[in-house]
């Protein structure tokens, strides 16, 4: 039961994410913004949807219960939806689970983007990690933890590069050119 009302919650919460983002980038392209990644960006969405799938599989065929410790995963995931939304209100209309950038627009260095370059990346992680061990889906846990580093070693640097090469994000961050 629980586990049916958090991934409707959490699949509704995507489903409006999408629909923020492509707003977004609308807006963001016709101001003049592109999009840089594109090439990974296909395998990223198929590694969530493949997630979810997982997820769903590994719970529903070995009939995994609520861990012991629910409470403790379920404060942590709630949290990280904290973050989250602080992230997607601190990027306001800049916000995208695409690449896109807009040339000579001035990074945004508030909410938790003052102190960290990529938080929703951590939030993700953390998302991908405590809720398979809300439900005790260990293999989705691990499985998905270790594809979401190699994505995020793959755009990670995409993103940071298109950053550098068409906004004031060196100086921003000070970093070194």
């Amino acid at each position: 039961m629980m586990f049916g009302i958090v991934l409707t919650i959490i699949i509704l919460q995507r489903i409006v994410e999408l629909i923020i983002a492509k707003r977004n980038e609308k807006w963001m392209k016709s101001e003049g913004a592109f999009e840089a990644g594109a090439s990974h960006y296909p395998y990223m969405v198929a590694m969530h949807v493949c997630f979810f799938i997982a997820l769903i599989t590994e719970v529903l065929f070995f009939n995994r219960q609520l861990s012991a410790v629910w409470t403790i995963w379920l404060a942590i995931f709630l949290a990280a939806q904290i973050m989250r939304i602080w992230c997607l209100t601190s990027l306001g209309k800049y916000w995208n689970t695409k690449i896109i950038v807009l040339p000579n627009a001035k990074v945004v260095r508030k909410g938790p983007y003052k102190w960290l370059r990529h938080p929703n990346y951590m939030i993700v992680a953390t998302e991908l990690l405590v809720l398979p061990l809300l439900f005790n889906a260990f293999i989705t846990a691990v499985v998905f933890s270790l594809l979401n580093v190699w994505m995020m070693s793959v755009r990670i640097p995409a993103e940071e590069e298109a950053l550098r090469e068409a906004t004031n994000y060196n100086e921003a961050f000070q970093l070194n050119k």
